[in-house]
Protein backbone atom coordinates (compact mmCIF):
# COMPACT_ATOMS: atom_id res chain seq x y z
CA UNK A 1 0.00 0.00 0.00
CA UNK A 2 1.20 3.51 -0.75
CA UNK A 3 1.75 5.95 2.09
CA UNK A 4 -0.10 9.26 1.98
CA UNK A 5 1.54 12.38 3.43
CA UNK A 6 0.45 15.93 4.08
CA UNK A 7 2.93 18.77 4.30
CA UNK A 8 1.88 22.03 5.94
CA UNK A 9 4.05 25.08 5.24
CA UNK A 10 5.93 25.71 2.00
CA UNK A 11 8.64 28.17 2.99
CA UNK A 12 12.23 27.97 1.83
CA UNK A 13 12.58 24.72 3.79
CA UNK A 14 9.15 23.12 3.46
CA UNK A 15 8.80 23.59 -0.29
CA UNK A 16 11.74 21.34 -1.25
CA UNK A 17 11.16 18.96 1.68
CA UNK A 18 7.64 18.25 0.46
CA UNK A 19 9.02 17.89 -3.05
CA UNK A 20 11.45 15.19 -1.94
CA UNK A 21 8.57 13.25 -0.37
CA UNK A 22 6.51 13.39 -3.54
CA UNK A 23 9.44 12.42 -5.76
CA UNK A 24 10.23 9.45 -3.52
CA UNK A 25 6.77 8.00 -4.06
CA UNK A 26 4.96 9.29 -0.97
CA UNK A 27 1.69 10.69 -2.30
CA UNK A 28 1.80 14.20 -0.83
CA UNK A 29 -0.86 16.87 -0.42
CA UNK A 30 0.28 20.32 0.68
CA UNK A 31 -1.16 23.38 2.36
CA UNK A 32 0.28 26.88 2.46
CA UNK A 33 -1.22 30.15 3.68
CA UNK A 34 -0.48 31.62 0.25
CA UNK A 35 -2.53 29.38 -2.03
CA UNK A 36 -0.62 30.42 -5.14
CA UNK A 37 2.53 28.89 -3.72
CA UNK A 38 0.74 25.61 -2.99
CA UNK A 39 -0.61 25.60 -6.54
CA UNK A 40 2.88 26.19 -7.92
CA UNK A 41 4.23 23.30 -5.81
CA UNK A 42 1.47 20.99 -7.05
CA UNK A 43 2.29 21.84 -10.66
CA UNK A 44 6.03 21.45 -10.16
CA UNK A 45 5.89 18.13 -8.33
CA UNK A 46 2.65 16.70 -9.77
CA UNK A 47 1.11 16.54 -6.32
CA UNK A 48 -2.04 17.95 -4.74
CA UNK A 49 -2.83 20.99 -2.65
CA UNK A 50 -5.64 21.75 -0.22
CA UNK A 51 -7.32 24.94 0.94
CA UNK A 52 -7.05 24.17 4.67
CA UNK A 53 -4.65 22.16 6.86
CA UNK A 54 -7.52 19.81 7.79
CA UNK A 55 -8.25 19.04 4.14
CA UNK A 56 -4.56 18.42 3.44
CA UNK A 57 -4.33 16.04 6.42
CA UNK A 58 -7.50 14.12 5.55
CA UNK A 59 -6.52 10.57 4.61
CA UNK A 60 -2.83 11.15 5.38
CA UNK A 61 -0.78 8.56 7.23
CA UNK A 62 1.90 11.12 8.12
CA UNK A 63 1.40 14.87 8.52
CA UNK A 64 4.48 17.12 8.48
CA UNK A 65 4.54 20.75 9.65
CA UNK A 66 7.21 23.33 8.87
CA UNK A 67 5.94 26.79 9.78
CA UNK A 68 7.28 29.82 11.64
CA UNK A 69 6.82 29.67 15.41
CA UNK A 70 4.70 28.31 18.27
CA UNK A 71 1.64 30.37 17.38
CA UNK A 72 1.89 29.40 13.71
CA UNK A 73 2.00 25.73 14.71
CA UNK A 74 -1.08 26.07 16.89
CA UNK A 75 -2.93 27.85 14.08
CA UNK A 76 -2.53 24.87 11.72
CA UNK A 77 -3.01 22.12 14.34
CA UNK A 78 -6.11 23.14 16.32
CA UNK A 79 -9.64 24.18 15.39
CA UNK A 80 -12.03 23.04 12.70
CA UNK A 81 -9.46 23.73 9.97
CA UNK A 82 -6.47 22.33 11.88
CA UNK A 83 -4.84 19.02 11.05
CA UNK A 84 -6.07 17.29 14.22
CA UNK A 85 -9.65 17.79 13.04
CA UNK A 86 -9.14 15.22 10.27
CA UNK A 87 -6.27 13.00 11.44
CA UNK A 88 -7.23 9.45 12.46
CA UNK A 89 -5.92 7.24 15.24
CA UNK A 90 -2.73 5.44 14.20
CA UNK A 91 -1.42 8.30 12.07
CA UNK A 92 1.62 10.43 12.99
CA UNK A 93 2.10 14.19 13.29
CA UNK A 94 5.68 15.40 12.74
CA UNK A 95 6.54 19.01 13.57
CA UNK A 96 9.68 20.22 11.77
CA UNK A 97 9.21 23.79 13.02
CA UNK A 98 11.88 25.12 15.36
CA UNK A 99 9.66 25.85 18.33
CA UNK A 100 9.62 25.56 22.11
CA UNK A 101 9.95 22.32 24.02
CA UNK A 102 6.80 23.28 25.94
CA UNK A 103 4.82 23.34 22.70
CA UNK A 104 6.15 19.91 21.78
CA UNK A 105 4.92 18.49 25.10
CA UNK A 106 1.54 20.17 24.58
CA UNK A 107 1.17 18.70 21.09
CA UNK A 108 2.28 15.27 22.26
CA UNK A 109 -0.50 15.27 24.86
CA UNK A 110 -3.12 16.48 22.37
CA UNK A 111 -2.10 13.75 19.92
CA UNK A 112 -1.97 11.06 22.61
CA UNK A 113 -5.58 11.81 23.58
CA UNK A 114 -6.58 11.05 19.97
CA UNK A 115 -4.41 7.97 19.49
CA UNK A 116 -2.10 9.87 17.14
CA UNK A 117 1.68 9.58 17.27
CA UNK A 118 3.71 12.78 17.66
CA UNK A 119 7.30 13.76 16.94
CA UNK A 120 9.03 17.10 17.41
CA UNK A 121 11.66 17.00 14.69
CA UNK A 122 13.34 20.36 14.04
CA UNK A 123 15.90 20.29 11.25
CA UNK A 124 19.30 21.84 10.62
CA UNK A 125 21.08 22.39 7.33
CA UNK A 126 19.35 25.44 5.93
CA UNK A 127 17.80 26.03 2.55
CA UNK A 128 20.67 24.33 0.75
CA UNK A 129 20.33 21.23 2.91
CA UNK A 130 16.59 21.13 2.28
CA UNK A 131 17.01 21.47 -1.46
CA UNK A 132 19.65 18.74 -1.56
CA UNK A 133 17.79 16.43 0.82
CA UNK A 134 20.63 16.27 3.34
CA UNK A 135 19.14 17.89 6.44
CA UNK A 136 19.76 16.74 9.99
CA UNK A 137 16.63 16.03 12.05
CA UNK A 138 16.74 16.02 15.86
CA UNK A 139 13.75 13.99 16.97
CA UNK A 140 11.77 13.78 20.18
CA UNK A 141 8.57 11.93 20.96
CA UNK A 142 7.31 8.39 20.68
CA UNK A 143 10.08 6.06 19.49
CA UNK A 144 7.63 3.70 17.81
CA UNK A 145 6.29 6.63 15.78
CA UNK A 146 9.84 7.55 14.82
CA UNK A 147 10.49 4.05 13.48
CA UNK A 148 7.18 4.22 11.62
CA UNK A 149 8.05 7.41 9.74
CA UNK A 150 11.82 7.01 9.35
CA UNK A 151 11.70 6.04 5.67
CA UNK A 152 9.68 9.14 4.88
CA UNK A 153 12.00 11.43 6.85
CA UNK A 154 14.97 9.93 5.01
CA UNK A 155 13.70 11.58 1.82
CA UNK A 156 15.00 14.94 3.02
CA UNK A 157 16.95 14.27 6.24
CA UNK A 158 20.20 12.40 5.69
CA UNK A 159 20.83 12.29 9.44
CA UNK A 160 18.01 11.43 11.84
CA UNK A 161 18.82 11.19 15.53
CA UNK A 162 16.25 10.13 18.11
CA UNK A 163 16.90 12.31 21.16
CA UNK A 164 14.29 11.10 23.66
CA UNK A 165 10.74 11.96 24.73
CA UNK A 166 8.64 14.84 23.43
CA UNK A 167 10.50 18.14 23.58
CA UNK A 168 13.97 16.64 23.31
CA UNK A 169 14.17 17.32 19.59
CA UNK A 170 13.52 21.00 20.24
CA UNK A 171 16.02 21.06 23.10
CA UNK A 172 18.67 19.58 20.83
CA UNK A 173 17.94 22.25 18.21
CA UNK A 174 18.40 24.94 20.85
CA UNK A 175 21.88 23.57 21.57
CA UNK A 176 22.58 23.57 17.84
CA UNK A 177 21.66 27.25 17.49
CA UNK A 178 23.62 28.26 20.60
CA UNK A 179 26.74 26.60 19.18
CA UNK A 180 26.30 28.21 15.76
CA UNK A 181 25.94 31.70 17.26
CA UNK A 182 29.26 31.50 19.08
CA UNK A 183 31.13 30.02 16.13
CA UNK A 184 29.90 32.65 13.66
CA UNK A 185 30.81 35.52 15.98
CA UNK A 186 34.31 34.10 16.45
CA UNK A 187 34.75 33.67 12.70
CA UNK A 188 33.52 37.23 12.08
CA UNK A 189 36.01 38.67 14.56
CA UNK A 190 38.85 36.59 13.10
CA UNK A 191 38.11 37.70 9.55
CA UNK A 192 37.86 41.31 10.67
CA UNK A 193 41.40 41.12 12.07
CA UNK A 194 42.66 39.28 8.98
CA UNK A 195 41.37 42.03 6.70
CA UNK A 196 42.79 44.76 8.94
CA UNK A 197 46.31 43.33 8.95
CA UNK A 198 46.31 42.33 5.27
CA UNK A 199 46.21 38.54 5.42
CA UNK A 200 45.10 36.68 2.29
CA UNK A 201 41.81 34.96 3.24
CA UNK A 202 42.25 31.85 1.09
CA UNK A 203 45.76 31.20 2.35
CA UNK A 204 44.65 31.88 5.92
CA UNK A 205 41.71 29.51 5.85
CA UNK A 206 43.80 26.82 4.14
CA UNK A 207 46.24 27.11 7.03
CA UNK A 208 43.81 27.10 9.96
CA UNK A 209 40.73 25.19 8.79
CA UNK A 210 42.34 21.75 9.12
CA UNK A 211 43.04 22.21 12.81
CA UNK A 212 41.08 22.97 15.96
CA UNK A 213 39.78 26.28 14.54
CA UNK A 214 38.01 24.58 11.64
CA UNK A 215 34.22 24.50 11.36
CA UNK A 216 31.43 24.15 8.83
CA UNK A 217 30.93 27.89 9.02
CA UNK A 218 34.59 28.55 8.26
CA UNK A 219 34.66 26.17 5.31
CA UNK A 220 31.38 27.26 3.76
CA UNK A 221 31.02 30.93 4.71
CA UNK A 222 34.44 32.57 5.00
CA UNK A 223 34.58 33.44 1.30
CA UNK A 224 31.11 34.96 1.11
CA UNK A 225 31.66 36.83 4.38
CA UNK A 226 34.93 38.24 3.04
CA UNK A 227 33.16 39.35 -0.14
CA UNK A 228 30.29 40.84 1.91
CA UNK A 229 27.65 38.58 0.40
CA UNK A 230 24.95 37.71 2.91
CA UNK A 231 22.23 36.09 0.82
CA UNK A 232 22.91 32.46 1.66
CA UNK A 233 19.96 31.00 3.47
CA UNK A 234 18.93 31.12 7.12
CA UNK A 235 17.90 34.70 7.91
CA UNK A 236 18.82 36.83 10.92
CA UNK A 237 15.11 37.23 11.77
CA UNK A 238 14.76 33.47 12.15
CA UNK A 239 18.00 33.12 14.09
CA UNK A 240 16.79 35.70 16.60
CA UNK A 241 13.54 33.77 16.96
CA UNK A 242 15.50 30.59 17.67
CA UNK A 243 17.88 32.26 20.11
CA UNK A 244 14.92 33.75 22.00
CA UNK A 245 13.57 30.23 22.44
CA UNK A 246 16.97 28.98 23.63
CA UNK A 247 17.48 31.87 26.05
CA UNK A 248 13.97 31.43 27.46
CA UNK A 249 14.67 27.74 28.08
CA UNK A 250 18.00 28.61 29.72
CA UNK A 251 16.21 31.04 32.05
CA UNK A 252 13.65 28.35 32.85
CA UNK A 253 16.51 26.02 33.77
CA UNK A 254 18.28 28.65 35.87
CA UNK A 255 21.23 28.88 33.48
CA UNK A 256 23.24 31.92 32.40
CA UNK A 257 24.28 32.10 28.73
CA UNK A 258 26.14 35.40 28.39
CA UNK A 259 27.74 34.66 25.01
CA UNK A 260 24.46 33.63 23.43
CA UNK A 261 22.68 36.68 24.86
CA UNK A 262 25.43 38.95 23.55
CA UNK A 263 25.37 37.49 20.04
CA UNK A 264 21.57 37.79 20.03
CA UNK A 265 22.00 41.52 20.64
CA UNK A 266 24.58 41.70 17.86
CA UNK A 267 21.97 40.20 15.53
CA UNK A 268 19.53 42.86 16.74
CA UNK A 269 22.04 45.46 15.55
CA UNK A 270 22.24 43.71 12.17
CA UNK A 271 18.44 43.97 11.93
CA UNK A 272 18.67 47.71 12.59
CA UNK A 273 21.24 47.97 9.78
CA UNK A 274 18.63 46.59 7.37
CA UNK A 275 19.94 43.03 7.52
CA UNK A 276 16.86 41.23 8.83
CA UNK A 277 16.87 38.95 5.78
CA UNK A 278 20.64 38.60 5.52
CA UNK A 279 21.98 35.20 6.50
CA UNK A 280 23.51 34.56 9.92
CA UNK A 281 27.08 35.08 8.72
CA UNK A 282 26.27 38.81 8.50
CA UNK A 283 27.76 39.36 11.95
CA UNK A 284 30.86 40.48 10.07
CA UNK A 285 28.86 43.31 8.46
CA UNK A 286 28.12 44.68 11.92
CA UNK A 287 31.84 44.76 12.77
CA UNK A 288 32.73 46.47 9.51
CA UNK A 289 29.98 49.10 9.44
Amino acid sequence: MSTNCAFIGLGVMGYPMAGHLQQAGFATKVYNRTTAKAQKWAQTYHGEYAETPAKAASGADFVMLCVGNDDDVRSVVYGDDGVLASMKAGTVLIDHTTASAELAKELAQACHERGIGFLDAPVSGGQQGAENGVLTAMIGGDKDAFEQVDDALACYAKTREYMGPAGHGQLAKMVNQICIAGVVQGLAEGLQLARKVGLDPDTLINAISQGAAGSWQMKNRYKTMWDQHYEHGFAVDWMRKDLKIALSEAERQGLSMPLTALVDQFYAEVQKMGGARWDTSSLLARLEK
